[in-house]
């Protein structure tokens, strides 16, 4: 149900508050408190007339249901279409679940839904998972024997494929929900192992929205799961009463589990106290309540046939604006023309109505703006507009009279509320406009024929080439680009898309490069375009980035193994040392350090044979940092040394302050504290002279992580200040996030712990918005620390929990295993011996065969040292000494190895990296 406020019609219009569906409000939210609090699936049907209200009812309680104390639900929306596949509408859910977009590359789609079915079941077996749910989504997995003889098993009424589809969809839902998990360490490796129940992961809400236009196999299987589901999951369906002609015991199904509400016309006050409001411009018009009336008499109730009454009425006259260039827009009221106006009965009617009162040159020039968006240019009609027009023998100069007659049907447009002129443009020297109704926008689309259409696209899309602003934002690259595309031109389009993505990519708006380097790549892939090689293996190397970004490795890898794939068919070797380099990369940074060495080695080799100075120089800095998670210190400062020498030989100031940075966090780890600040305060130095503003909050992030070091968290303080402040004014929210987390921890440590909350839950918002894992396990886990310096040792846990699945989740085992710490930690704290005391110690046993797996003797000491004073306590607890003396080995072990660490790290003379500092500095 959708009201405008008293001044909808104006500029600043406003959706008004929901009235007369607090009833309905009340039931959703006891059916979430429900599943919430037995942790079982509960459904709840809405019926209603078009226009009634059920989608802005849903939307309303959706945005309700995060509440300060909440485990926020995962929503998946889908909406049923009148021409419809056979699982359209749960294609859509679950393509959402699985973060699908369209054009997505075939094979990077279902690497991404085999990567997170694989993580939900904790099973790499899911071959036959795979294949049913990539049908419902439209990827064709490989059939496995057992599905080719269910599929040729003959069979009556329900077949064997289908119940196996039904059973396989209801089993990963109910494993995503976490109904088969658990809350204990046993539970494994995988994120679904740390999760369930009522009390773990949050629930999920499924929505299907429009299920009336739903083919039968769809409505099947939903029956079937609204019957059969057992997890925390809330299923809501809308549809228009229809639906009960085609399944008339839709409600026998779930049993005591589904209630169902059949939204009414609003009551008459409702309904006059929004109509009230709608004309409230009006002021105190003796007329007004007749109007009110009227309205109401022959809307019955419906909202969103009283909001478009309103417009009809402006249009018929029947409202007058008694002054166009107030600042407050107040109507007269002419009743006497009341009586000529013949209101729709239907929303569909209403926007019809709409239409048919454009004059025949009104509705072409609004076509044409439809054909450009939601939101047109001036411009751009008077290039549509003289593609049927003959070039004039002299050009004259001026706006000529074709511009002025389209300004007048613009001014009267927006008199009449079809479109909003906006105060600024996009394009200088231009105007900008928005339709005020997206549903009119849609219709008018719909009149232009498919070629006339196709015409329009192209002529907009050779305008846009030429406006310099569209290529330096990633909104009118994609813009062009979907032009491109409508107007049949797949290979400028994929070129368009890329652009795009690096556009934003280098503004830091990681999921939207994810978005247009996908469909930029897919259209490359399209069959019979013969794309610029170069072209497609820079998409590659830059889309695996960003996928790496947000915390997606399986599909960076995916997309830096295609482009390996590419440079290698073309003997391309320094574009196959990249693609080596970047693999090495996503294995060291998910702590598979071997594989790393074996990529980086090779990424060097392919460099060197192509004298590729820059690529070697970077390789080996990252070799360096290999060396640095394993804990070689003395390795990492030789080969992050000769990465600046080289760096700074080559002369890019950029790089020299990216290696003295890295060479920074070696001697910041291995506790030569002064020389980390000396490198971190060079690199922050060069950043600030070449303007490198990223690079700066980078810096002064770093030299806030070395006053923590040394135990200075009021030196800390100012540093991160002054990161976020640039960060900010940047935009680059990324880094915000990092600083806040790092900011929010350290507020926590000097004891401001509701300072500490408030930044880290601003850290988690950005990290949750921007798609990025990494930092919002990050921000979580800060999170779970002040929870415990607050004796909240419930919310501390949920909190260590939900970071190590979502370290788990991203493969980072070098995360996974401090999180383990980090949860046995709390876990210790807040337990007074028993189950949880008993867990703590599970949690940091796993943390140090983490550790040994992967073989970081760094965090290996500290996990050995964790457990040390663990059990230490409980033998002094116990009067165990048998658990004294494991204590005593662990202990030894952990100094034996930070005494090994510390030989390294200052057996060397470390001097001659600085020798030449002040050379290219």
């Amino acid at each position: 149900m959708s009201f405008a406020s008293s001044q909808s019609f104006a500029s600043n219009e406003h959706r008004a508050t929901l009235v007369g569906r607090a009833a309905e409000m009340h039931e959703l939210h006891d059916a979430l408190r429900n599943v919430r609090d037995k942790g079982r699936a509960r459904t709840v049907t809405i019926l209603g007339a078009a226009g009634i209200g059920k989608t802005r009812l849903v939307r309303d309680f959706l945005s309700k249901m995060r509440g300060p104390h909440d485990r926020a639900p995962r929503v998946f929306r889908g909406s049923a279409r009148a021409v419809d596949a056979e699982f359209g509408i749960f294609a859509r859910i679950l393509r959402a679940r699985f973060g699908l977009v369209d054009g997505m590359d075939p094979e990077a789609a279902m690497a991404q839904l085999r990567s997170q079915v694989t993580t939900v079941l904790g099973d790499t077996n899911v071959g036959d998972i795979c294949y049913f749910l990539g049908k419902l989504v439209g990827l064709d997995f490989p059939p496995s024997p057992l599905i080719h003889a269910v599929e040729a098993a003959p069979g009556e009424g329900t077949s064997g494929a289908s119940l196996l589809r039904r059973a396989i969809v209801k089993r990963f839902l109910e494993a995503d929900a976490g109904a088969n998990g658990s809350s204990g360490p046993a539970s494994g490796g995988s994120s679904g192992g740390f999760s369930g129940g009522p009390g773990g992961r949050a629930p999920i809400v499924l929505v299907f929205d429009d299920l009336h236009h739903a083919h039968d196999a769809s409505l099947d299987l939903l029956s079937y799961l609204i019957d059969h589901l057992q997890a925390p999951i809330l299923v809501l369906c809308m549809a228009r009463p229809e639906i009960l002609a085609r399944r008339d015991t839709w409600f026998s199904h779930g049993s005591g589990r589904h209630h169902w509400m059949e939204l009414a016309p609003l009551s008459e006050a409702d309904a006059q106290s929004a109509m009230n409001d709608l004309l409230s411009p009006s002021g105190d018009d003796p007329a007004r309540p007749e109007l009110v009336e009227a309205a109401c008499n022959l809307a019955g109730g419906n909202p969103a046939l009283l909001d478009q009454m309103v417009r009809i009425f402006l249009d018929m006259g029947v409202l007058e604006a008694e002054d166009e260039l107030a600042e407050e827009e107040r109507w007269r009221i002419h009743v006497d023309k009341l009586e000529d106006v013949r209101l729709p009965l239907t929303v569909e009617d209403a926007v019809q109505a709409r239409i048919a009162a454009l004059a025949p040159a009104e509705r072409d020039l609004l076509e044409r703006a439809a054909t450009m968006g939601a939101v047109f240019w001036l411009g751009g009609l008077l290039a549509i507009h003289r593609l049927e027009q003959p070039t004039p023998e002299f050009w004259a100069a001026g706006d000529s009279e074709e511009i002025l007659a389209m300004r007048q049907v613009l001014r009267d447009l927006t008199e009449r509320d079809y479109i909003l002129k906006l105060p600024d443009s996009t394009f200088p020297h231009d105007e900008e406009y928005v339709f005020k109704h997206n549903l009119e926008r849609e219709a008018l689309v719909k009149l232009i024929p498919p070629l006339t259409a196709r015409r329009y696209h192209a002529q907009l899309a050779d305008w846009l080439s030429f406006k310099a602003q569209v290529h330096a934002h990633e909104e009118t690259m994609g813009m062009l680009a979907r032009h491109r595309e409508a107007a049949g031109a797949p290979s400028q389009a994929a070129a368009a898309f890329l652009e795009a993505g690096d556009v934003a990519r280098a503004q830091y708006a990681n999921s939207k490069a994810v978005e247009y380097y996908a469909l930029g790549l897919s259209l490359l892939s399209g069959a019979g375009i013969e794309a610029n090689p170069d072209q497609r293996i820079f998409g590659l190397h830059h889309y695996g980035d960003v996928l790496q970004a947000l915390g997606r490795n399986e599909d960076a890898l995916s997309a830096f193994r295609e482009m390996l794939t590419r440079a290698h068919r073309l003997d391309l070797r320094a574009r196959g040392g990249a693609a080596h380099g970047r693999i090495g990369r996503l294995y060291r940074d998910t702590g598979q350090l071997d594989e790393a060495k074996r990529h980086l080695d090779t990424a060097l080799a392919l460099f060197a044979e192509s004298e590729d100075e820059r690529g070697i120089a970077s390789t080996v800095d990252d070799i360096g940092k290999l060396h640095f998670l394993r804990g070689d210190y003395h390795r990492a400062l030789e080969y992050t040394g000769r990465a600046l020498a080289m760096r700074r030989q080559i002369g890019d100031r950029r790089s020299i302050a990216l290696s003295l940075n890295n060479l920074g966090k070696v001697y910041q780890d291995s506790g030569q504290f002064t020389r980390a600040l000396e490198c971190f305060e060079q690199a922050l130095q060069i950043r600030r002279e070449i303007g490198d503003l990223v690079g700066v909050v980078i810096s002064l992030n770093d030299l806030g992580m070395v006053a923590e070091e040394q135990h200075d968290d009021h030196r800390a303080l100012p540093l991160y200040h002054e990161a976020y402040e640039v960060a900010k004014g940047i935009a680059d929210r990324n880094r915000m996030a990092l600083v806040l987390t790092n900011l929010g921890k350290t507020l926590n440590r000097v004891g401001e712990v509701e300072k500490a909350i408030f930044y880290l839950k601003q850290a988690e918002e950005l990290a949750d918005e921007l798609g990025d894992k990494v930092g919002l396990a990050e921000a979580v886990r800060g999170l779970g620390r002040a929870y415990l310096a607050r004796r909240e040792y419930t919310k501390a846990r949920e909190c260590m929990l939900r970071a190590m699945e979502m370290f788990t989740e991203v493969q980072n085992k070098v995360e996974v295993g401090i999180a383990l710490r980090a949860l046995a930690e709390v876990s210790a704290e807040g337990s007074a011996g028993g189950e949880w005391q008993e867990n703590a110690r599970a949690y940091v046993l796993q943390s140090i065969e983490v550790f040994e797996e992967i073989g970081n003797d760094v965090e290996l000491a500290r996990s050995c040292r964790a457990y040390a004073a663990m059990l230490h306590l409980a033998a002094k607890a116990e009067g165990d000494p048998n658990l004294a003396a494991e204590a005593d080995s662990y202990a030894r072990r952990a100094e034996e190895i930070f005494e090994k660490l510390n030989i390294r790290a200052f057996g060397i003379d470390p001097d001659a990296f600085f020798a030449s500092r002040q050379q290219g500095s």
